[in-house]
């Protein structure tokens, strides 16, 4: 009887259940904030004056953020499997939208004026590219997938949408 009292709390199933629960939901907010932190970040890029250096700038971000959101799942990374998936979802979002980052560009040359509105848009377009990669990964690895069962193909009306939401979120209205 005396044994049964001191027996740890973490052998009742419902505890176990509680503790995984709270361990996933706050893997999901961890995952989400980073992906706010990295779409932040590929904002901040859009200050660089160098036409297509701020794309290269902005895929080392999107590269970085896919890596540590990965580690929060324990997802195996590779740089070489990855690189291609994030440039398979964001290809048709950067067919519709290179027009504008090109115009964004050519405005860059404008001293002040330019530079000033060219960085605005393009960093609504960086983070809002950034935010949506970010989220579809945190989808994909809470439903228990890996980047080897990724398929772009698929996500991409997802991932339109979800880029639509991360304009709002990046200021873009």
């Amino acid at each position: 009887m005396e044994e049964e009292l001191q027996k740890p709390h973490t052998d009742n199933p419902e505890m176990n259940l509680d503790t995984v629960i709270n361990n996933r939901i706050d893997r999901v907010k961890q995952a989400h904030s980073t992906v706010n932190k990295y779409a932040l970040g590929s904002m901040t890029v859009a200050i660089v004056p160098l036409p297509l250096v701020d794309l290269v700038a902005v895929s080392g971000v999107q590269l970085k953020m896919v890596h540590n959101i990965s580690k929060q799942y324990e997802v195996p990374f590779s740089h070489d499997l990855v690189k291609p998936l994030i440039a398979s979802l964001l290809g048709d979002i950067i067919t519709v939208t290179m027009t504008k980052y090109v115009a964004t560009n050519l405005v860059k040359l404008v001293p002040v004026a330019g530079q000033i509105s060219g960085f605005a848009s393009s960093a609504a377009l960086f983070g809002a590219a950034t935010y949506a990669v970010g989220k579809i990964f945190v989808e994909h690895f809470e439903s228990g997938g890996t980047f080897l069962n990724f398929e772009a193909d698929k996500m991409k009306n997802h991932l339109q949408q979800l880029f639509e939401e991360g304009q709002q979120v990046c200021g873009k209205k």
